[in-house]
């Protein structure tokens, strides 16, 4: 019997419906099972930093992953989880996250209407039913979403596994990992990315920001090939989003709206703080804060405005939109001698504000504690106390986010009559930075709780390879930076103890300080010239491109991540090349490499990524390249860098090659010849037509070439005098040195200038009717006289 379309729905969704039965009773492994069953979920805590109410609860879930699969996903998480770590906020915002992983068995491998599939498979089923929801038909498809009976499944598991930990739909965002190696993830409430595409762990933080943060994309297009258009042709209002507007700069400023307080400032993923056309799939009318972010092209950051957003959604626990502070109850009067206590959060590079008053007059000298001794005070029944936490980051700038409750909490007391009944506790770490899984940065400030007995404060001890380090206020956290420790790896202990009972209980926790930066190799394609100039920065001459591939490296376990920076416009992630295996170099050319109609490495006009349509001005010249790396623990490497001077044109194919000695003259009379690392005695003549490369080597006598095709001298060495003449083709001279006069005339320049880059030119040169002469921003030094066409130079 043939199946008809809508037959073959069917019996899919029976399919998939008796799959759901499965998953929503969350079977798990029968004793006698060699492997998990299919559909079966496994709880693993990724990282705790608190109670899972005073936190935002990230919970990862994989789907596509066979019993076989689970250490890929792990190794998939550990990826994604690092390269989100690296960025801001969440780098310095991390310990507000609670990470949940939830590990499902699925009983195939892949996600359903995969368009890198040959063919996509539209009857893949999966326990959450991840799909690209037009990849069987699309071959550009990017948009990963759950099918019902997915949503279904993933609120079972989440309403059995995290719900009993205090985690609701207020303080929790949801990230699903489909196992795929094709770019793919969405927005919405839940957040969805591709587990094994380069992008992948990039494609999460840009979802997130439209999960958690509501932000917008930044995108000039909904169809990656085609323009979005304008963004409004009639009654065009102000977008209601906040990192987007039609407001002029000076309007922002007058009516102090939107990113008026940003603008002008040097931004995080680039360029400066300003307004950019297009955005909001739209290519005209509208305007975003910066050149690129996370939310146009990712690998980049956010910008300031979102980065603001973001510290704010983190902060406010998503739709909890408050800041956990935990303390003292405050529905019972305290006695005089009590000791009040908060619990804020913690930061990873700074502490939060802590003010104490007494009937609105400032308590001196806290130091910041989380902990006020009223017995010191003198206080009187009906004295009010109250203290207020803020976070004085310097990520936010708006008052009304900075003193709002995401950022901002009080607490508040009345003193009554009665003293407070004795109460004893365990001396003990109710929560600290976490001290397991990963070392701890040397930059980081590290945090412990306590318990509070209600009329002392315990003792913490810290020490640092056995040294006891000061504590005058008793301080809960460690500001690691402020030890300006030296390169190499640390024990930290703190020790709670309590003053009543010297030699009595006590509990230790421990951590490693990693305080050793991690590197990278960049390995770079082999140029046609190395350049030597000032320090030791290594400096590279190209024709039309060049490759790079980066290896980051630490001496710690877990995923090290990769940056690198264009001339000084961003930091942009390595993650190798787009749609290419593991270990392929990230590719540069002038105008960019278009891969599924957007394009990457982009040497031009507008950054490293472009839409397809968009205008570029080619990037032929010098750029210099950056690259660091960012260890698991956060450490941001010191950078190394090196220079590329691309050229436009190619060497032309030899048809004779000479290697080594030569001795007497040498006649170059068709065909190309070319010179590598050849020593010649006489002199060089170049007959009208032919062509000549020299590649390193000398040559001792000079070098005469009339009516050439193509004359290039990269990285040679020329004693004697040179004379080119009405070249036809290019003349191009990279890293080379010449003793002699040079003189260059009536030669053709092409559309980008005759090239000299870089070259070292102890007699004099003279240019005439050459037209352009450009050294590509790659200078020579010359120490005779110039003139005519290379006076400039």
């Amino acid at each position: 019997m043939r199946l008809t379309a809508s037959s073959r729905r069917k019996l899919a969704t029976l399919a998939a419906l008796s799959l759901v039965a499965g998953l929503l009773s969350l079977a798990r492994p029968s004793p006698a099972a060699a492997e998990p069953e299919v559909g079966s979920a496994r709880l693993v805590p990724l990282q705790v930093t608190g109670p899972a109410s005073e936190r935002l609860n990230l919970i990862l879930l994989g789907d596509g992953y066979t019993a076989a699969e689970l250490p890929k996903f792990h190794a998939d998480v550990d990826r994604h989880m690092n390269v989100q770590w690296s960025i801001e906020p969440y780098r310095s915002y991390r310990n507000y996250f609670n990470v949940y992983v939830i590990e499902i068995v699925s009983g195939v491998s892949g996600i359903r209407c995969d368009p890198d599939d040959d063919p996509p498979d539209p009857n893949r089923i999966t326990p959450l039913g991840l799909h690209y929801s037009d990849g069987c038909t699309n071959p550009l498809a990017r948009g990963i979403t759950f099918q019902q009976y997915g949503t279904q499944a993933l609120n079972r598991y989440l309403q059995q596994l995290v719900a009993p930990l205090g985690v609701t739909a207020n303080n929790r965002q949801i990230l699903a990992i489909a196992n795929t190696d094709t770019y793919g993830g969405i927005g919405g409430t839940n957040a969805t990315t591709s587990g094994g595409a380069p992008q992948g762990p990039l494609i999460s933080p840009h979802e997130l920001g439209h999960s958690l943060g509501q932000l917008q994309d930044e995108y000039p297009y909904s169809n990656r090939p085609d323009p979005g258009g304008p963004y409004c042709t009639d009654d065009c209002a102000e977008p209601g989003s906040r990192h987007h507007t039609r407001l002029t700069e000076q309007q922002m400023i007058d009516q102090q709206a939107k990113w008026w307080r940003w603008l002008g400032e040097e931004s995080e993923s680039g360029g400066t703080i300003g307004r950019y056309e297009s955005g909001m799939y739209a290519t005209s009318g509208v305007w975003r804060p910066s050149e690129h972010s996370i939310m146009r092209w990712i690998g980049f950051h956010y910008d300031q405005v979102s980065r603001e957003i973001m510290t704010q959604r983190i902060s406010g626990r998503r739709n909890t939109n408050a800041m956990a502070l935990s303390s003292t109850p405050t529905d019972r009067a305290v006695g005089r001698n009590d000791v009040l206590w908060v619990e804020t959060q913690h930061p990873n590079y700074h502490e939060l504000d802590v003010r104490w008053t007494v009937n609105g007059v400032e308590v001196p000298d806290t130091g910041n504690s989380r902990n006020l001794e009223l017995a010191d005070l003198a206080v009187r029944t009906g004295d009010v106390v109250r203290v207020t936490v803020s976070d004085p980051t310097e990520f936010v700038r708006d008052p009304a986010i900075k003193n709002g409750p995401t950022l901002t909490q009080s607490r508040q007391w009345t003193v009554g009559a009665e003293p407070s009944p004795p109460s004893e506790v365990d001396v003990a770490f109710t929560a600290s930075t976490q001290t397991d899984e990963r070392s701890v940065g040397g930059q980081d400030v590290v945090y412990v709780e306590t318990t509070h007995p209600v009329d002392r404060v315990l003792d913490v001890t810290w020490r640092l390879d056995g040294t006891v380090l000061p504590n005058p206020h008793n301080s809960r956290n460690l500001d690691l930076a402020t030890l300006r420790l030296a390169p190499g790896s640390y024990r930290l202990t703190a020790t709670v103890t309590d003053p009543a009972a010297p030699g009595g209980a006590s509990e230790t926790r421990t951590w490693t300080v990693d305080n050793v930066e991690a590197g990278t190799t960049a390995t770079l394609s082999t140029p046609v010239a190395t350049l030597t100039g000032a320090g030791n920065t290594p400096h590279n001459v190209y024709f039309e491109q060049f490759t790079m591939g980066l290896e980051p490296t630490d001496d710690r376990p877990g995923f090290t991540v990769g940056e690198f920076r264009l001339d000084r416009d961003g930091w942009f992630n390595y993650f190798g090349w787009p749609d290419a295996p593991a270990g392929t170099p990230f590719l540069f050319t002038p105008t960019g490499t278009v891969v599924k109609s957007l394009v990457y490495g982009n040497l031009g006009s507008g950054g490293l990524s472009k839409a397809v349509f968009e205008e570029t001005e080619p990037g032929y010249g010098t750029h210099t390249v950056e690259h660091r790396a960012i260890d698991a623990a956060g450490n941001i490497g010191s950078a190394d860098e090196f220079r590329a001077t691309v050229l436009p044109g190619s060497a032309p194919t030899c048809t004779r090659t000479i290697s080594g000695a030569q001795a007497g003259n040498l006649t170059v009379a068709s065909g190309v010849t070319c010179l590598k690392d050849a020593r010649v005695a006489g002199q060089v003549t170049v007959r009208p037509g032919a062509s000549l490369v020299v590649s390193g080597g000398a040559v001792a006598g000079g070098i005469s070439a009339d009516r050439a095709a193509v004359v290039q001298f990269l990285g040679a060495t020329v004693s004697g005098s040179v004379q080119v003449s009405g070249t036809t083709g290019s003349v191009t001279s990279a890293g080379s040195t010449f003793s002699g006069a040079v003189r260059l005339t009536g030669n053709a320049a092409g559309e980008y200038g005759l090239a000299l880059v870089g070259n070292r030119i102890t007699g004099t040169l003279s240019c005439g009717g050459n037209g352009n002469v450009a050294d590509f921003g790659a200078r020579n030094e010359i120490r005779g006289q110039r003139s005519g066409d290379c006076a400039r130079l």
